[in-house]
């Protein structure tokens, strides 16, 4: 039966993902009407996956311990990250009148960290083919061009999948999401400055 489930699973999710890409709003409704934990399982392969490359670029020699002590800070913290939102985002969203379940908001945000990953998986892979200070010549210029770009377009992408999450999960309308963006701000922005302090993230991963 686990099996079964998984398998259709990973068929939703791979339904799902190029939805979210071509078809966001109808896919939107469905994964949060009718998806399945199941389905988040490529997900967090997918984060596991970066959190590796991550821990072997951050990690100076191929040292098991420190490898393995780095995936583990950095997963734990993702996760961390990941609750907290939910947490936050679905309290301020009963807090405007939002009617749903914390369970609909976490299919729904789980799906915003497809874009999110991406661009994490992006920035270490550059980190190692072209490593910084990048040169002001053309190439340079045109690099640094791309990659604002496609940073730009993730992050619209991840703007219009968390606008879709509190709009079908938590039933609200476009001032009401604001509101709830504003409030959980704060509740963010600290976790985030706690993560860079820390070392851990120097940018947030939400």
């Amino acid at each position: 039966m686990i099996i079964d489930a998984l398998l259709t699973g990973i068929v939703l999710f791979c339904r799902s993902f190029f939805g979210i890409v071509t078809r966001p709003y109808e896919t939107y409704r469905r994964i949060i009407e009718k998806g399945s934990l199941f389905e988040l399982v490529p997900i967090f392969l997918l984060l596991s996956s970066y959190f590796a490359t991550a821990s072997l670029v951050k990690t100076a020699a191929f040292r098991p311990y420190l490898l393995t002590k780095q995936f583990i800070v950095l997963s734990g913290s993702a996760a961390v990250s990941v609750i907290l939102v939910v947490c936050t985002v679905y309290f301020f969203a009963r807090l405007v009148g939002g009617q749903g379940m914390v369970k609909k908001v976490f299919l729904g945000w789980a799906y915003t960290l497809i874009p999110t990953v991406l661009w994490f998986f992006m920035t270490s892979l550059l980190f190692v083919i072209l490593p910084p200070p990048r040169t002001t010549h053309v190439t340079g210029v045109a690099f640094s061009i791309c990659y604002i770009v496609i940073s730009t377009v993730l992050l619209f992408w991840k703007i219009i999948l968390s606008y879709l999450t509190l709009r079908f999960s938590m039933r609200l309308d476009l001032f009401k999401i604001i509101c709830v963006a504003l409030l959980s701000s704060p509740v963010i922005g600290l976790f985030s400055v706690a993560m860079y302090r820390l070392g851990i993230f120097r940018i947030p991963f939400l």
